[in-house]
Formats: structure tokens, C-alpha cells, sequence
């Protein structure tokens, strides 16, 4: 008998997601692009994705979302299990308390699967008109984080600047979540949203990791995220570091690239409208750069696969992929991309089939042996009845 194989395969956790801004072309009825949104809430949730991010910009008319909160509320009516976050509310733009009071309401609504995403605000058009200098963006976001956090703790808060005043102010309801609901700042190219999760315990969002300056800062801020988390007291848990990529995949790479060129175009457009060198900034100058990168794949399962080994040893270890959530396909290579992650890439990092394959390599070694017991078991037991037979006779 061949003893069964030791089960050392190296077993990782990693859950996957999605990073919606959302991307929608402005050929399409937004009625149907937001009712499709939920539809796709829907089909993750059913896939088992652990998780979806909701943006929220202002301005461009092609991320359409104004209030990611509004979208979370429709979408856990529509889910089971999916937790739904905003990806990411853009703090300058908001009073705190009204912020953290619709966080703790989304948190009772949701029964705890609300996650609270934050930022200094991604689009310079939005700062624009709410006439917000750009250079004040980044110091309103941690003003008003460091404020949230202590409201969420149950203080009491009375202070006054030049962009809002607060005068005893304090929630009136305790968050559902023990002790608050999961919050996490983007983490890009600089070290200040790593400073701003070490400081205060929370999850990081690194946004910029399929992009070359982003991927190759990841090892440097979650250092900097620990260095400051030590300040505290406290250490940083890799199971909330999480990085988003662009993927989209196919059964080939040339059905997968077919499937993007149309939507790809749109996109690209766009980019450049908000930026003189267009999606290039973000790591995607065409689908061919993506998949040159090694940080993203319009491709095969396989070549996922690769770029989640790539994300994992740059990183030196992660909690949760994002996949960015983007109109590039159709609504049906959409679905099936997101099907063939959960189904096949996924389960295969996380070497979830190990003990399967184990089982089936031990029954094949032994299925001689095995078969031989069997047939000389049946040829026993049926001799017995047929010597019980006789004797009846």
C-alpha cells in the first residue's frame, strides 16, 4: 500500500475582488449602466468574490458615480455575501461628521459588510469646481480621517478651520461593527496614505500597483506603514494590504485582446482627456503595455496566474487582489472573465485543489491493490451465499 503524499504544498489566502470607478463609456444609457453595475454585484457575489470597491468622482461624465454610498445601500439589498466599500470617498470634499454618521448608518444597513475606502480625491476637475486648491487636498484627507476615527471611538470633538467647524459634535449611533467598520486609505505612488494606515490600524488600497512606479514602491510603504504602526503600538496585518490590477481573460489571449479593443478605445480617450499623457499615467498606455508589464493581463488564466506571482513577490504578500472593473468587453466576456478568475486562476494561487490532487495521485497509486481487495471481497462473499444456498437445499 502506497502511503499517502505529506501535504506541505505552501497554502495562501488570497481573496479577490473588484475596483469599480466605474469606467462607462458615455455611448451608453447610464440607466442601463448603473442597473448593469448591480447586475454585476449580483453575479461576483454569486462567484464568491469577497469584495467591491465603488468610486466616487464628479466630473468627466464617463465615472459616473457620485455618491458610492448611495450605490452600496441599492447593491447589499441585492447580495449575500459580497462586502461593498467606498472605493474611495474623497474626504476634502465632505463635513467628517456627516461622512462618519453616513458610514456608521451604511455599516447597520449592510449588517457589517459596508467598508469604508478614503482619499484625497482622484480627478483635478472635481477639486476645481468645488473650488478646492490641489496642493490642500492631501492635508484636508488626514485632517479629517484622524477626526473620523475619533468620532468612531466615541468622542466628542469640538474644532474649527477654514474648511469646516464642529461644536460638540459626536455620533449618535455606536457602529454596528465591533469596534468600527474597515477603513483603508489609497496608497499610490507617495508614502502618505502608508503613514496615514499606520497611524491609525487601517487597510491599505494601493491603487497604482499595475503601474511601474507603484508596483515598485509597494516593499517601501508597507515599511513605512509598519514603521509608523510601531509608533503605536500596533503592527500592520498583510490580510488588509490589497492591490489592484487591470485583468481581463479568455480562453486565448488573442480572444482576449479581441474582446477589449473596442472598449479600450472609449477608455483611452477619455484618459486623455483628463491628462495630457492619457491612460500611460496609470500603467496603461495599450492593452499590449499592460500585458508587457507583468502587472496586468488581457489574456489566458494562465498568464493571471503569473501576474498574481508577480503582484505576491513584489509585495512580499497580500490580502486581496482588486481587479479593476472597467466596459472594455461585453457584458457576456465580461461575466465569463470574472467566472474563469473565481473558477480557475484564483483556487489555483491558493492552491485550494492540493489535498484533491493528493487524494486522486494516492487512489491512482494504490488502485491495483485497492481493486485487487475489492474483487477477492466480492469473490468471498459471494462464495458464502452461495455455500449458505447449498445447504438450505
Amino acid at each position: 500500500m502506497t502511503a499517502m503524499p505529506s501535504r506541505t504544498t505552501p497554502s495562501r489566502a488570497l481573496k479577490a475582488g473588484i475596483f469599480l470607478p466605474p469606467f462607462h463609456s458615455n455611448d451608453d444609457d447610464p440607466l442601463i449602466l448603473i442597473e448593469r453595475d448591480f447586475e454585476l454585484m449580483q453575479w461576483l457575489d454569486a462567484l464568491g468574490y469577497a469584495e467591491a470597491w465603488i468610486g466616487e468622482h464628479h466630473s468627466g461624465g464617463f465615472e459616473i458615480y457620485g455618491d458610492p454610498m448611495l450605490f452600496i445601500a441599492t447593491a447589499a439589498e441585492r447580495t449575500r455575501h459580497i462586502r461593498l466599500g467606498t472605493g474611495v470617498v474623497s474626504l476634502p470634499y465632505h463635513h467628517p461628521l456627516i461622512v462618519a454618521e453616513r458610514m456608521v448608518q451604511l455599516d447597520y444597513q449592510t449588517r457589517g459588510r459596508a467598508m469604508f475606502g478614503f482619499g484625497p480625491g482622484m480627478l483635478p476637475s472635481d477639486a476645481k469646481m468645488l473650488g478646492i486648491d490641489p496642493d490642500e487636498q492631501r492635508d484636508r484627507m488626514a485632517e479629517s480621517v484622524d477626526l473620523i476615527v475619533r468620532l468612531l471611538a466615541g468622542e466628542t470633538i469640538t474644532k474649527t478651520t477654514d474648511w469646516y467647524r464642529l461644536n460638540e459634535a459626536r455620533l449618535q449611533l455606536r457602529p454596528y461593527t465591533n469596534p468600527r467598520p474597515l477603513i483603508a486609505v489609497t496608497s499610490t505612488v507617495t508614502s502618505n496614505g502608508a503613514a496615514l494606515a499606520g497611524r491609525h490600524g487601517l487597510g491599505m488600497l494601493c491603487v497604482a500597483a499595475g503601474t511601474v512606479a507603484g508596483s515598485d514602491v509597494l516593499a517601501a510603504n508597507w515599511n513605512v506603514a509598519n514603521i509608523e504602526a510601531a509608533k503605536q503600538g500596533r503592527s500592520m496585518d498583510r490580510a488588509d494590504l490589497r492591490l489592484m490590477a487591470p485583468f481581463h481573460i479568455a480562453e486565448t489571449r488573442e480572444k482576449a485582446l479581441a474582446n477589449c479593443r473596442k472598449g479600450f478605445a472609449a477608455y483611452e480617450q477619455y484618459g486623455y482627456s483628463v491628462r495630457p499623457e492619457g491612460p500611460a499615467a496609470l500603467g496603461m498606455a495599450s492593452l499590449e503595455a499592460i500585458n508587457e508589464s507583468g502587472r496586468g493581463v488581457i489574456g489566458t488564466p494562465d498568464e493571471a496566474l503569473q501576474v498574481l506571482e508577480n503582484l505576491w513577490d513584489r509585495s512580499g504578500g497580500f490580502g486581496t487582489i482588486l481587479m479593476l472593473a472597467h466596459d472594455w468587453a461585453d457584458w457576456e466576456a465580461t461575466k465569463r472573465s470574472y467566472e474563469l478568475f473565481a473558477r480557475t486562476v484564483l483556487p489555483k494561487f491558493n492552491a485550494r485543489n492540493a489535498w484533491r490532487e493528493d487524494s486522486m495521485a494516492w487512489l491512482r497509486a494504490n488502485r491495483e491493490d485497492n481493486s485487487a481487495k475489492s474483487k477477492a471481497a466480492v469473490a468471498k462473499f459471494n462464495a458464502r451465499t452461495q455455500k449458505k444456498s447449498d445447504a438450505a437445499e
